[in-house]
Parts: C-alpha cells; structure tokens; sequence
C-alpha cells in the first residue's frame, strides 16, 4: 500500500493519495489496483468495461435533463416529429469520464478526422482525467463518419465519440 505524509493521514480518499496511486498504475502499466484497510477500500480500474462490486453502494449519476422542446406557434394537435433512426456503423465510445480533446496538443492537427480511415490501434483521441492523459484507441476497423464531441467538452463514461462504419 502506498502511505504518504499527507495531512490525512488514513483517509484512502484523499485527493492526492488517489492521483499517486494513478501516477503509479501508469508508470508500473497496472490495469487495477484494489487497496483495502480496515473498512475502507479503494479499487481503480483502467479500461473499457464498467466494473459493478457488490460490496460498494453504486454512486447515482448525476440525471441527464433533455433539453427543452422549442416553442413554436404550432397547433397542439400536431403529431410529433418523428425520431431520428440510430445511425449505422459502429461508435468509439468514451472509456472513461473525463476531458475530450482531439489532438496532442493545441497546435497539433487532430489524430483523426471525418472520412480518415482506422484500425483498431489507432489513437483517435485523448481523454484527460486527473491530469492523466489517456490514448483512446479506436478499437475497430474502418473509416470515421462523424466526430461527436469538440476538443475541450467533457465527456462521460460511454459517450460515443467517434462514429465508423
């Protein structure tokens, strides 16, 4: 377990604690660390795949509200607009929550763009989260279709990114 002489000293949720055992998963290449000490426990997982424990209460997400519906002068009688058909192809979702941003840097052109095409190691993007940057590979084969979020929008587990057929 990693101790530091942090001012809390037993809290396994400080702040730094948490971005020091990140900084450790990625210079060791871990994809999890489970800490336990007495009835508290910290479990950090890189990846793709949601991670549900029994043990835990799960954390509600913040809801979502849709945005609201325009006001038009439109008769209330009027069917409603009919819902745009799911897109085909596949999507590069969000492995994690964090901050989007579509090239290296600022100056840097993006990694990929609208007609460009993949394969399942290319770096589409990077998402940051706690100062670390984390490569988001596409993970499949093809050419990208739509790109969904702009550098700098904070992005949410799962969120489509990329669409590719």
């Amino acid at each position: 377990m990693v101790k530091d002489g942090g001012s809390n000293g037993g809290d396994v949720f400080d702040v730094r604690k948490v971005r020091r055992l990140v900084e450790l998963m990625n210079e060791h290449d871990l994809a999890e660390i489970d800490l336990r000490q007495s009835d508290q426990r910290i479990r950090l997982r890189k990846g793709s795949e949601p991670f549900v424990t029994p043990i835990a209460a799960p954390v509600p997400a913040a809801p979502v509200a849709a945005p609201p519906p325009p006001t038009t002068d439109a008769p209330a009688t009027s069917a409603p607009a009919p819902q745009p058909a799911p897109a085909a192809g596949k999507e590069i979702k969000s492995p994690i929550v964090g901050t989007f941003y579509a090239s290296a840097n600022p100056d840097s052109a993006p990694f990929v763009k609208v007609g460009d095409q993949v394969g399942p190691d290319t770096t589409v993007c990077i998402v940051e989260a706690m100062k670390v940057f984390n490569e988001v590979p596409a993970e499949c084969s093809g050419k990208i279709v739509a790109v969904l979020a702009e550098s700098g929008d904070a992005v949410e587990f799962g969120q489509p990114l990329f669409r590719v057929e």
